[in-house]
């Protein structure tokens, strides 16, 4: 026996695994993809680059957290790959970017070719969806360190934006609109608290899930929404109308608000503007929490947000809802004093950001 090998790590299954994601890698590539697949760097043709008078590079990098743990536990591996598209690519955009290419690492106890293949294949999936080329990747074995069904992914993109079209807090003004785009669920953010409140009710995630017409792995499987695409095609559409975005990510929605919003601005979000999907409601009343307490969690139905001039609201809205995404207000931007009761997000994770609170009360169930 070879004997790395006998130490764990066999090279041919992760030439196997290679041989069986080929095929979904290669459909994200485009002509500025070369070298194909299996080479110790990818390759991307920059001539695009000319096109731009100072073009910037925006990059991010991600993973999907504890939610892998869930794909373990019921053996489906199939879209935990679109999940890390969209924690990683989905940043991009958030300044106006558009992604060019990305790249996955996966680390595992033991490679299982046919599960390797299923997880890339996501991310494939999720790159064509976003118009990203998966360039190249790693597949690492870890015996002793990893259990041998054990994995975590993670991943980094890469994108371009013309300097003087980059989104941020500074394009914010007075009387602007924030308008909340739908998620597809819990996203990839909060699964610690999710795997708590589960195991609490002694809950397994094969049993039968009645709220959900499925297992509970599988409703808490539910891919992330990817948003890179429409809210391009958004910026073009609306020319300036797009101000500042939000990937509602950890933290919540309140948080990474702040983030995107000048400092001495502040934004009440409405909680009545829309109901929180049974998911959240379901989990909360599992654990004996109401949704206020677990805001600073989950996203609560809000997978992004963005700040667009009120004159262009209304269209910007009609816009991504033709897309499939529901969009709706839920505040507009103020200067000055604030309102000096209750807790206010300032800024946060180190930027000297505006200021947001969630008021009110979630619509009921019935609602959006």
């Amino acid at each position: 026996m070879n004997p790395y090998q006998a130490a764990g790590v066999d090279t041919a299954a992760g030439d196997l695994a290679v041989e069986l994601m080929k095929s979904a890698v290669r459909r994200t590539h485009g002509p500025e993809v070369l070298g194909g697949v299996g080479g110790f760097a990818g390759l991307f043709d920059a001539t695009a680059f000319k096109a731009y008078d100072k073009p910037l590079l925006a990059t991010s990098t991600d993973g999907v957290g504890t939610k892998v743990a869930i794909a373990q536990a019921i053996d489906k591996h199939d879209t935990i790959g679109q999940d890390l598209v969209g924690m990683v690519v989905d940043d991009i955009v958030v300044v106006g970017a558009k992604p060019l290419f990305m790249t996955d690492y996966i680390a595992c106890g033991k490679v299982f070719p046919e599960r390797i293949a299923d997880i890339v294949r996501g991310i494939a999936d999720g790159c064509s969806a976003t118009g990203t080329a998966l360039v190249g990747g790693e597949t690492a074995e870890h015996p002793g360190l990893l259990g041998v069904s054990d994995y975590d992914v993670a991943g980094a993109a890469t994108g371009v934006v013309e300097a003087d079209r980059v989104l941020g807090a500074e394009r914010v003004r007075e009387g602007d609109v924030v308008l909340a785009l739908a998620s597809s669920g819990l996203h990839s953010n909060g699964y610690s608290l999710v795997r708590h409140i589960v195991a609490g009710s002694g809950i397994h995630y094969g049993d039968n899930a009645a709220d959900f017409g499925t297992t509970w792995g599988e409703a808490l499987l539910e891919p992330t929404r990817l948003y890179t695409l429409p809210l391009l095609r958004l910026i073009t559409e609306t020319g300036d109308a797009v101000h500042s975005l939000s990937h509602v990510t950890g933290g919540g929605i309140a948080a990474n608000l702040a983030r995107v919003l000048p400092r001495g601005t502040w934004v009440e979000v409405d909680r009545s503007t829309w109901s929180p999907s049974a998911v959240f409601r379901v989990l909360a009343d599992l654990g004996g929490l109401e949704l206020e307490a677990t805001e600073g969690t989950w996203n609560l139905g809000v997978g992004f947000l963005a700040v667009v001039s009120a004159d262009k609201a209304e269209a910007a809205a009609s816009a991504l809802s033709r897309e499939g995404i529901a969009t709706w207000q839920v505040g507009v931007v103020h200067t000055g004093d604030r309102p000096a009761d209750g807790h206010w997000e300032q800024g946060a994770k180190g930027v000297d950001g505006g200021a947001v609170r969630l008021v009110g009360a979630y619509a009921d169930h019935t609602a959006r």
